[in-house]
């Protein structure tokens, strides 16, 4: 039996969610809860101070960070949904040049 070794989610990474009623949306990543949840917030629908709990199976990692918000909770520990919503759009800007 094989097992297909997923990548680890890191904090400040972007994901599109596979499953539930915002399938298809793009979030980052601003929490880890343990080895099979994460915290994810966009800064619009879901707020830093509400972020969704998300199982790590029902999200598609993309290969982009955002080191605005990687820096900004390593220095405070939270991070404005401006910059969650900066980093969402700068991510969906470079997606629909690429396509």
């Amino acid at each position: 039996m094989t097992v297909k070794h997923r990548p680890e989610p890191q904090i400040g990474q972007l994901v599109k969610t596979l499953k539930g009623r915002d399938a298809g949306a793009v979030y980052v990543i601003i929490g880890i809860s343990d080895d099979r949840f994460v915290l994810i917030a966009d800064g619009d629908k879901r707020k830093f101070d509400q972020p969704k709990r998300k199982n790590i199976q029902h999200l598609e990692l993309q290969p982009m960070i955002s080191s605005e918000v990687v820096h900004s909770l390593q220095e405070s520990g939270r991070v404005t949904n401006a910059k969650l919503r900066y980093a969402v759009n700068a991510y969906m800007e470079s997606a629909n040049s690429n396509a």
